[in-house]
């Protein structure tokens, strides 16, 4: 279970010095998260969706793809690590030794750790930044829901059986059965 240590506002210098490899860290507000491994299932959804949008942006040439862990610092006091993100040509100076800035698109995969958390604290923090595409994907539903403009509004719900189109990426066109299938 994901965990809460805050005893203080913790920022991005308390944790930028800790070993690589350790238990996930996201600072949201200030709050600082410890979360577990992700299960397989999870990891197998976000390696699925990481294929297409990786095939989609190179073949199109217009952006890179990332997998967790991934920071993405906003500011010192707001870092995430989304499962999966999208940065377009156009943002691709916020790619440095980690992700200094918004990235176009987010994409988290629910835990049981982590539903409240990516539901709304990260919501908030990726539209207050400018994130400009939002996905949860909820494997115990099997569908994707989408986030995108100004303020993240949900635009559209998705199920095993649609195909994901995206506001962000027009001319993608993505079979969610395979995402979803065990």
């Amino acid at each position: 279970m994901a965990a809460s240590l805050q005893t203080r506002r913790v920022s991005w210098d308390d944790i930028k010095d800790l070993p690589e490899g350790g238990p996930r860290l996201e600072i949201l507000d200030g709050e600082l998260f410890v979360s577990p491994s992700p299960t397989w299932w999870h990891q197998r959804i976000v390696g699925e969706l990481f294929v297409v949008l990786r095939a989609h942006s190179r073949s199109r040439g217009i952006g890179q793809v990332a997998i967790a862990p991934m920071d993405v610092l906003f500011d010192p006091h707001n870092v995430a690590e989304p499962d999966l993100l999208f940065i377009s040509n156009e943002r691709a100076g916020i790619i440095r030794d980690r992700v200094w800035g918004a990235p176009d698109l987010c994409v988290e995969v629910l835990s049981p750790s982590s539903v409240t958390r990516d539901r709304k604290a990260k919501r908030a923090v990726y539209a207050r930044f400018d994130v400009r595409e939002y996905w949860i994907v909820d494997p115990e539903t099997q569908t994707v829901e989408v986030y995108s403009g100004a303020d993240l509004p949900l635009v559209a719900t998705f199920t095993a059986s649609d195909r994901l189109v995206s506001p962000l990426l027009p001319d993608l066109d993505l079979p969610l059965a395979p995402i979803f299938a065990p």
